[in-house]
């Protein structure tokens, strides 16, 4: 029939493994017609010996809210401003110089906490944040506004749904990634953007996570509505650290600190006036393109002394 005749065409597209020593093989990868960003994972495997490449595309005709070829391959920084770090007590004085804060557009007030730094690029981050179900976020068209409302009458998610401009190095963010829960009300999302500093080579991008738990009329919104946040922002940025402990691809790991202390007793508040409370740090997480078990992960040197004072910020909390 019609159905088996189309199975047996997708059969013969395929690429078929395993490639054999001095074998040439050639065939198309098949997946699901979802939008956003597809990964493949090539993994060549040798006796005593294992080499791995992700290739990472956006899917055409999707309106990603930033362009690939421009996110990671563009200088946004002249070559005198880049400063390299392979020194780990520099970088961290580097990291901990940062501006504490996201701001409004014009600079005048400050928002959510900076608390997250990703090491990496499109050959081992970005795949390991797909790879875990991360999601690139949408333009805010006409079509992503329908696909808004739609999912908020049927209470469903929208893994691609468009996220607000936040600032920092005076533009909006670089890249902004999401993972959907059960609705559209509910979402973990973060948002990068590119520093002028690197780790041995490797870019580092600074950023800022939290957990969407609703949706709130505002005045402090254009579109007169916001997502609204959930006042423990440590949790979505420990809940990221040990999803990505299991993307294979987190080499190294630690804590630098950030914005400073805010406990429950005195929250402070992001730009659409959500609470939010934290232990005053940010989180860095280096990623490699090499496979690396939970094992192996590594820990920056001064990480055990700064969880050692967040637990006694909690005690006094």
């Amino acid at each position: 029939d019609e159905k088996a005749s189309v199975d047996q065409r997708f059969r013969q597209l395929a690429f078929r493994n395993p490639v054999r020593p001095g074998q040439t093989v050639s065939g198309f990868v098949l997946t699901n017609a979802s939008e956003g960003a597809k990964l493949v994972q090539l993994d060549l495997v040798a006796s005593g010996r294992a080499k791995t490449f992700s290739i990472l595309m956006v899917v055409p005709g999707f309106r990603a809210d930033y362009h690939t070829s421009e996110v990671f391959r563009r200088e946004i920084y002249p070559p005198e401003e880049i400063v390299d770090y392979t020194d780990d007590e520099a970088f961290r004085a580097a990291l901990e110089a940062l501006p504490c804060c996201v701001t409004n557009k014009d600079g005048s007030k400050n928002g959510d906490p900076l608390n997250l730094v990703v090491v990496g690029g499109i050959d081992d981050a970005f795949p390991a944040f797909v790879r875990r179900s991360w999601r690139p976020t949408e333009q805010k068209w006409s079509g992503a506004i329908t696909k808004m409302i739609t999912s908020a009458l049927k209470g469903e998610p929208y893994v691609n749904a468009p996220v607000s401009d936040l600032y920092l190095f005076g533009r909006a963010q670089d890249l902004a990634l999401q993972k959907a829960r059960d609705n559209i009300h509910q979402r973990n999302h973060l948002r990068l953007w590119l520093s002028p500093m690197r780790y041995h080579g490797k870019s580092v991008w600074v950023g800022q996570i939290s957990r969407d738990i609703g949706v709130r009329l505002t005045i402090h919104s254009p579109t007169l509505t916001t997502h609204k946040v959930d006042p423990d922002v440590d949790e979505a940025r420990t809940a990221l650290a040990e999803d990505m402990a299991y993307s294979q691809s987190l080499n190294k790991i630690g804590q630098v600190k950030g914005v400073g202390a805010a406990p429950r007793s005195a929250p402070r508040e992001n730009l659409t006036t959500d609470p939010y409370f934290t232990d005053g740090y940010r989180q860095i997480l280096v990623f490699d393109r090499k496979p690396t078990s939970l094992s192996a992960i590594e820990f920056f040197p001064w990480s055990a002394i700064y969880q050692t004072d967040a637990a006694r910020q909690g005690a006094k909390q």
